[in-house]
């Protein structure tokens, strides 16, 4: 039951992700369901071997929640590792480049490639095991643990984000700061659900990037993302075919919703919000 239910959410945290990434670049790349799936499928991996690992019971809205969230991250996490620093194709097509570039300018050079992203990969896991050691050894009030440990993805995202666009684009300060203040909301949701400082991290920058890609992808639908500025669409086709995968999105956000609704009223609710 566990498995099945652990496969379950990775397939709908699969078909959220791929829904707003082919929704924003279908116009401009086209469209094929092998892409579309792609996503899909390495969640539903990730989903299964995240439950071997974290044993949660999946049939405790807290905890499917909770799961919900990591499967997310992980997924994203895992795929923008490989389109940063390991796929190799034409980044002519972007306004933003997809590999790992300095100020705008793609790094060519294979072996600096693969040592930025063994020292990014170095990093993750060194943060990682930094938040575990910090809750066996440290003493924190909830609310820095909240802050500082729930909204940690959220900086890495922003330091991110400004690495790769703002030489490009400008830099935002709102924008900066969006992504930290998200998910310390959403660690101060789910700390009701978890008192695993790591799951807790995880988990809010999951619902951080889906909350964040909901609102640029389909409440400014007509507006390019910054990768295709100024850039051509000749799928515009898509334009009207991409709706028709829109009901799968809305579907997985209420199973989102209603989560989180019972998780805090269920009979096996969070830890400490009732």
């Amino acid at each position: 039951m566990g498995t099945a239910l652990a496969l379950s959410i990775g397939l709908l945290a699969g078909a959220h992700t791929s829904t707003w990434g082919m929704f924003k670049d279908a116009p401009h790349e086209g469209f094929t369901y092998g892409k579309y799936v792609r996503s899909i499928l390495l969640a539903a991996v990730v989903a299964i071997i995240t439950h071997r690992v974290t044993n949660l019971d999946l049939s405790n809205w807290s905890h499917a929640v909770v799961f919900f969230g990591m499967v997310y991250v992980i997924e994203r996490a895992i795929t923008e590792f490989w389109k940063t620093f390991l796929r190799v194709e034409d980044q002519s097509k972007y306004f933003i480049p997809m590999q790992f570039h300095v100020k705008g300018a793609v790094v060519h050079d294979r072996k600096v490639q693969l040592l930025a992203g063994a020292g990014w990969l170095a990093a993750v896991l060194l943060i990682v095991y930094g938040i575990t050691w910090a809750q066996r050894n440290v003493s924190l009030p909830t609310w820095l643990v909240i802050v500082a440990i729930g909204g940690i993805g959220g900086w890495i995202s922003a330091f991110g984000g400004a690495w790769k666009d703002a030489p490009l684009e400008g830099f935002e300060t709102f924008k900066f700061f969006r992504s930290p203040g998200i998910a310390a909301f959403f660690a101060l949701l789910l700390s009701c659900f978890t008192d695993n400082w790591l799951y807790l991290a995880l988990a809010a920058e999951g619902y951080t990037v889906a909350s964040i890609e909901t609102y640029k992808t389909f409440f400014h639908p007509n507006k390019p993302r910054g990768k295709w500025a100024g850039k051509p669409m000749p799928y515009e086709d898509m334009l009207k075919r991409r709706w028709k995968f829109v009901p799968i999105y809305v579907l997985v956000w209420v199973f989102i919703i209603a989560g989180f609704v019972l998780g805090y009223t269920g009979p096996h609710s969070g830890l400490s919000c009732r």
